[in-house]
């Protein structure tokens, strides 16, 4: 089994949302000590929304995954774990929560 180093959850939003999504972000920060990324007012990397990354280690999954499910609110959160195989942990081994979003797969090699 290949080794699941981290993991990302990537909230999506709009400028409507900015203010709930950074809310959310921060919430489960300061909750669990997650590390915050920068809160992106435009698509970045493969992100084709307005996103702000949540990384945190394995043993965290059970308990922020759940909680960004129930406190979410309509925003749209992509999990995908790091195991250094970025096309199949953005594609195969990714977890959506709302509607899924096209991501931009042509900046991974490979693809």
């Amino acid at each position: 089994m290949t080794e699941i180093e981290a993991f990302h959850a990537h909230v999506y939003f709009d400028a409507a949302r900015l203010t709930q999504a950074r809310r959310l972000c921060e919430d489960c920060r300061d909750r669990f000590a997650v590390e915050m990324g920068r809160v992106h007012e435009r698509p970045a990397g493969p992100h084709p929304d307005w996103s702000c990354q949540l990384a945190f280690p394995p043993d965290l999954f059970g308990a922020v995954v759940p909680w960004l499910a129930l406190n979410r609110d309509g925003l749209i959160v992509f999990v995908h774990p790091e195991t250094g195989d970025d096309l199949k942990d953005h594609t195969e081994h990714a977890l959506w929560m709302g509607e899924v979003r096209p991501l931009d797969l042509s900046i991974f090699d490979g693809s």
